[in-house]
């Protein structure tokens, strides 16, 4: 039987540079060609494929269908997907490329009509009864597709019944663009190998990080725009909090401080959102349909950042809630027309196709890995060369980490030593106290009668290519309004030096206004303003500071935190007084001007 890498269904609309609908594109790209020449070559019964979103997995799982019908190699397809919209956008997908995928199956009517040649379901629907779904496997050569295979690790049951179910296919084709978890839950099917270091690792069968897609053009350049601010709460205890976001704080206080950020009736979020509808603004003269999407919480907030959004522009976004059963047709309604915003709590995660997105607001404190790169790939995915994404975040440490890391390929790991590579005996203690500092929630005891008292915004830097640019102007700077202002369509090459011409602009402008115009520095708090004002505007000046010195040495901001409280003592800025805020502002200029770290 030939064993020839197949060109394709010929009936389908051409691909990049012109975008076809989701999963249909006709010409294969490199790595889809390189990926089924090496599938066919293999023959393999399970076969793992980890591309970036936006890639194009499902043309390429959908190529591989046809052609496996096509020899007669199998007798049917089953398509498994996270959440029920998927499985429209699976059968709408395989049905322009010759194959029909019936979405509204059930396990419990154990079969569909001869129309069909495949089912698509979700992992939780597998779950309820694989038993059912092992019986349809036996009975046809079954080729069986696990879009976002991770989700089969989500819980014990999932990955039980996944096995189950799908232990007779003929077939099985794992998809993915994020391979790693946070637990030790193993994934379905998933090859995990040992390395040296006694750890075991998943190991895919093909890999397209976004680092080459990026270089191929078949992805966009993602700009991610960290915003600050000052942060006020009540605890449990009645205790008011004032602290800024993004300095380094202990772990239920940057939980806090983040909700009192995300909170919609502050002022943080609507200046957020403004700036972001800014940037939509600017990406819209070069992609004239480009769209917004704000990730929400819950469902509450997400109605209030609608109607936030109604009042800064004066269109009505669409509002997508998981429990509708609409969903899905907004999410296709807003694809297909050219409104500004959408907002969604969690529906619009993986896998959802709405390529015109290209400016959007992580408004949720979910703060995992796994979640930021799914969210952040639903802003991805390239239709024309020199398009841009505009990605709004929280200057939170971890959230920040990840955008510095989009390029970074992880494999699931599971069972981690005791020690590291080097002999290290506290190695898994170190794990553990890093893992409870990096906790997505705070405690119940500290959550517990939260309330948000106020919060400002303020333009921190600028994350694109694993760099930081920016000194953490006020919101609504000239600093703020050059990064907004930066075009919607650039080669990747082109936004780099984009940027560090702007950042090298803003620190000249910050070494001017820090010239001394006499022998005796001004006093930067006037008198008339309120004590809490004076101390939030130093703690301000101090952040912009100690951003600047982050990018002249490369020192981590807590780094320089840490050592100006060494060398003059006190509490964390967040509860330092005037008098010690002062002192290490003057510090960290003299540092400047002594060029010593």
């Amino acid at each position: 039987m030939d064993s020839s890498v197949p060109a394709g269904p010929a009936v389908l609309p051409p691909a990049y540079p012109d975008r076809a609908a989701w999963g249909t594109a006709s010409k294969l790209r490199a790595w889809q060609a390189e990926a089924l020449k090496h599938y066919f070559d293999s023959q393999p019964r399970d076969f793992l494929a980890v591309a970036t979103p936006g890639a194009g997995k499902t043309t390429f799982a959908l190529t591989v269908a046809a052609e496996l019908l096509h020899r007669r190699l199998i007798e049917r397809v089953t398509v498994v997907t996270p959440t029920e919209h998927l499985k429209v956008q699976w059968a709408e997908a395989a049905d322009k490329a010759g194959i029909a995928i019936d979405p509204a199956f059930a396990g419990r009517r154990g079969k569909t009509n001869k129309d069909f040649q495949g089912v698509a379901v979700t992992y939780a629907g597998v779950a309820v009864n694989p038993l059912a779904f092992r019986v349809r496997t036996e009975r046809f050569k079954t080729l069986v597709i696990l879009d976002e295979v991770h989700h089969g690790g989500d819980a014990l049951s999932w990955g039980e019944g996944v096995r189950e179910a799908f232990e007779p296919a003929a077939r099985r084709l794992c998809l993915t663009g994020t391979p790693f978890r946070s637990d030790d839950n193993p994934i379905p099917f998933v090859t995990y190998e040992t390395a040296h270091d006694g750890v075991a690792r998943s190991k895919a069968d093909y890999t397209y990080g976004y680092g080459h897609a990026l270089q191929d053009h078949v992805v966009r350049p993602v700009i991610f725009m960290s915003y600050s601010g000052e942060m006020r709460w009540r605890t449990k205890a009645g205790d008011e909090v004032a602290a800024r976001l993004g300095e380094p704080l202990t772990k239920d206080l940057t939980a806090q401080a983040l909700r009192t950020a995300l909170d919609p009736a502050g002022e943080w979020m609507p200046a957020v959102l403004a700036a972001a509808d800014k940037r939509l603004t600017e990406v819209r003269r070069h992609m004239p349909d480009a769209g917004g999407l704000v990730i929400s919480g819950d469902q509450n907030t997400a109605r209030a950042y609608a109607k936030t959004l109604r009042e800064i522009t004066g269109e009505a976004p669409t509002v997508v809630l998981s429990d509708e059963k609409a969903a899905s047709k907004k999410i296709a309604k807003f694809s297909a027309d050219e409104s500004r915003w959408m907002v969604a709590v969690r529906m619009v995660s993986e896998g959802v196709d709405v390529p015109r997105l290209a400016v959007g607001v992580y408004a949720t404190p979910t703060s995992t890995p796994l979640f930021f790169a799914q969210a952040v790939g639903r802003f991805v995915r390239a239709r024309k060369r020199g398009e841009t994404a505009s990605v709004f975040v929280p200057s939170v440490t971890r959230l920040l980490s990840f955008a510095a890391e989009m390029e970074v390929e992880r494999d699931h790991v599971l069972g981690r030593k005791n020690t590291n590579d080097d002999g290290d005996i506290f190695a898994l203690e170190d794990d553990l106290l890093a893992k409870a500092n990096q906790a997505e929630g705070a405690s119940d005891d500290l959550e517990a009668k939260f309330e948000a008292l106020g919060s400002d915004a303020s333009f921190d830097r600028v994350v694109f290519d694993g760099g930081d640019y920016g000194t953490g102007g006020d919101q609504a700077s000239d600093e703020e309004l050059d990064f907004l202002g930066l075009p919607g369509l650039l080669e990747p090459d082109q936004v780099r030096e984009l940027l560090r011409k702007r950042q090298a602009k803003s620190i000249a402008a910050q070494k001017r206004s820090q010239r001394p115009g006499s022998s005796e520095r001004e006093d930067p708090t006037p008198t008339e303003l309120a004590t809490h004002e004076q101390v939030a505007l130093l703690r301000r000046e101090l952040n912009g500071l100690v951003a600047a010195w982050h990018h002249r040495t490369g020192q981590p901001h807590g780094v320089i935190h840490n050592d100006l409280r060494r060398k003059l003592g006190g509490p964390a800025a967040a509860h330092a007084s005037s008098i010690q805020l002062k002192e290490r502002i003057e510090l960290i200029r003299d540092w400047a001007t002594q060029r010593r770290a």
